[in-house]
């Protein structure tokens, strides 16, 4: 099968021919059975442990009947000092979760501000969109110091669209015993339970194949995978009982290249038939060659393993109390209920009657102030009856009981003072301080395995929100927008919001107050201080009661802000003295422009004045002319009028002279 087939694949057994899934079946339960008789005699040893820390009492035979059968609570005890003390630190009231680091220079704050937006959202997702992780992470703390070792699924449930971290129990997570870590092995198999009614939901989901697989036995369960037989009986079968399913984290090669992958296989334990396959990595996990081969493949790690002391021997399962206190415990148990019997014994009392007594045999029994009559006189009461040599409980049994305890509460690190007792009046201080510290150098050790394995789950969820996030979801969490590149950063910046350095309030406080004494050298920042201040004391939302203090006053400082306030002052009159040379000349361009502009209007208005003088000028001259023309034209025609006149004249002399010729020529003149 191709690998990007599979990747897009919802469940690859789909594909795979029935022979296959069987032979895959078959592979994944013997693996299973293999893995579980390497470790079968930790299971036993953890039963044991489990049945210490709960108590768990059965009816004894010896000495006699229903004897002194008690069990003291040291194991349980030790677990559940172990989680008060784990608990508030690793799970912080003020909510911060989880912290991402700034690593490296951040001139511009952009680093500063991803931080801040990756935590505060990290940490709402997981307190309050994965309901059940602050509960599994409250059982873990109870199981683990008993146990040993617990474990915590991280993965992405696409029912319920949203990231999920259960707990899972180490008696349900098979891993062989002599394996190194979860990363190098070849196995992990998860014993799930599962009904009918769930088994078909995944079924008509598709997530499961149509085989099947019979029906669910009560027989097969194994109790202790739940809580313990002495709590839990197992039910007649019915419709409730589920089936034994393995869902194993495994490697098959599929695609028959001589490379086995990583795979899920999902297997019923009992029919040993295949419901899923999915593939166990994703694209950017392969790593292939020059020429497009699988060189390898990264596995997805699904599970984070939280362990509290290493074990000596190399095994894969750590040890915890149960293993280092569960001798000790059952010997106090032994020396608690002999001395108890022995008191019993000595207060009862027992022992013969002779048969020279003369009264009635059987069972005689007194109340308190009676006194029975009997036909016999003392001295033969005294000689018939004969109680038995019973001893008192014995003081050197009680002693040996002391030293007992008092070894198995220095390793546990359960003394009275650690459990809120106060030492005696004249312990000094000091004293009480050193005892305090001394005893918590265990649970130190532990505290930070458990805070690298918090390390390992948050950057788990870390990567599946890189993968998976809404980014609706995340700017309603921020009530901001965010750009979608804040998961793309580098994974190593998460870590938890606790101190992996001070595991109890009093060791903050005493940090914070070491701080509080440097604030008079003025050389740490008065805010950072004032907010660790208020988180030491667990002051709920500290953000509210921070101000800005007022700083001491430093004389090179204050030589300094002098020498910066005379060349401020400097450099403010230089600036004055230039502001007024240039208003100076700003003023002395502007009064040169009013001067141009008025000098340009006057002459603007002596040439209008002249313009209008000339119109009025060459229309008066116009006029002059055209009355001047007017007369000389009126001079002309008198002229011209006079000229004929004369003309006329001189014409009608000339006419009359000629008449006068004629008349005188003729002798008569001529009638008109």
């Amino acid at each position: 099968m191709e690998l990007n087939k599979a990747l897009d694949s919802i469940n690859i057994a789909d594909s795979l021919d029935k022979d296959q899934l069987i032979k895959i079946g078959n592979q994944v339960v013997s693996g299973y059975e293999t893995d579980c008789d390497s470790r079968k005699p930790w299971e036993e040893d953890l039963k044991n442990w489990t049945d210490l820390a709960l108590q768990v009492t059965s009816t004894k035979t010896f000495p006699w009947p229903n004897a002194a059968n008690i069990k003291y609570p040291l194991l349980a005890t030790a677990a559940m000092q172990f989680a008060a003390r784990a608990y508030p630190t690793l799970v912080p009231s003020n909510g911060k979760l989880v912290k991402c680091r700034v690593v490296g220079s951040d001139p511009d704050g952009q680093k500063t501000a991803r931080a801040a937006r990756i935590s505060t959202h990290m940490s709402y997702q997981i307190l309050d969109e994965m309901e059940n992780w602050e509960e599994d992470m409250d059982k873990l703390l109870i199981s683990l110091p008993i146990a040993g070792t617990c474990f915590k699924k991280t993965y992405w449930d696409s029912a319920k669209q949203k990231n999920c971290s259960k707990l899972v129990l180490p008696k349900t997570l098979v891993v062989n015993y002599y394996c190194r870590n979860l990363d190098d092995a070849e196995r992990i198999t998860e014993i799930l339970h599962l009904t009918k009614r769930k088994i078909k939901e995944r079924q008509n989901q598709g997530i499961y194949l149509e085989v099947d697989i019979g029906d669910p036995s009560a027989d097969s369960l194994d109790p202790t995978t739940s809580v313990n037989g002495a709590f839990q009986r197992t039910a007649n079968d019915d419709e409730t009982t589920p089936y034994v399913i393995l869902e194993q984290h495994t490697y098959l090669d599929l695609d028959e290249d001589g490379y086995s992958e990583p795979y899920i296989v999902t297997v019923e334990e009992a029919s040993k038939q295949v419901l899923r396959i999915v593939p166990r990595f994703d694209a950017d996990g392969v790593v292939l060659n020059e020429k497009n081969q699988v060189v390898s493949i990264e596995a997805i790690q699904y599970y984070t393993k939280y362990g509290f002391i290493p074990n000596p021997d190399g095994g894969f399962y750590d040890i915890g109390f149960g293993r280092l206190l569960g001798p000790l415990n059952n010997s106090a148990n032994t020396i608690i209920n002999q001395l108890v019997d022995a008191g019993s014994l000595s207060n009862l009392q027992a022992g013969f009657i002779g048969k020279g007594l003369r009264i009635k045999m059987g069972e005689s029994r007194f109340q308190p102030g009676e006194w029975k009559a009997v036909n016999a006189v003392g001295d033969d009461l005294k000689k018939q009856i004969f109680p038995l040599p019973v001893r008192e409980p014995s003081q050197v049994l009680f002693n040996l009981l002391d030293l007992l305890l008092k070894s198995c509460k220095e390793l546990a690190s359960v003394a009275e003072i650690f459990v809120g007792k106060m030492p005696g009046q004249n312990t000094p201080a000091t004293t009480t301080m050193a005892t305090i510290e001394q005893g918590m150098k265990v649970f130190t050790a532990v505290y930070k395995r458990v805070y690298r394995s918090l390390t390992s789950e948050f950057r788990k969820i870390y990567k599946l929100n890189r993968t998976y996030m809404n980014a609706e979801e995340y700017v309603s969490v921020l009530d901001e927008p965010v750009p979608q590149s804040d998961y793309q950063g580098p994974v190593d910046d998460i870590i938890p919001g606790a101190d992996p350095t001070a595991v109890s309030s009093q060791e903050k406080q005493q940090k914070v107050q070491a701080l509080m004494q440097l604030l008079q050298l003025g050389t740490i920042d008065p805010m950072a201080v004032t907010q660790l201040y208020l988180e030491a004391h667990e002051i709920p939302e500290p953000q509210k009661y921070m101000r800005q203090p007022q700083p001491q006053p430093d004389p090179k400082m204050e030589a300094i802000k002098a020498k910066a306030q005379v060349d401020q002052q400097k450099a403010q009159i230089d600036m004055q003295t230039a502001e007024h040379k240039m208003q100076l000349e700003r003023a002395t361009k502007e009064q040169e422009m009013q001067m141009r502009a008025a000098q340009v209007h006057q002459e603007l208005q002596a040439k209008q004045m002249q313009a209008v003088l000339d119109a009025k000028l060459a229309q008066s001259q116009h006029g002059m002319k055209m009355q001047q023309e007017a007369q000389a034209t009126q001079m002309k025609m008198a002229t011209t009028a006079m000229t004929h006149q004369q003309q006329m004249q001189h014409q009608q002399e000339a006419n009359k002279q000629t008449l006068k010729k004629e008349k005188s020529t003729n002798g008569k003149p001529k009638s008109s």
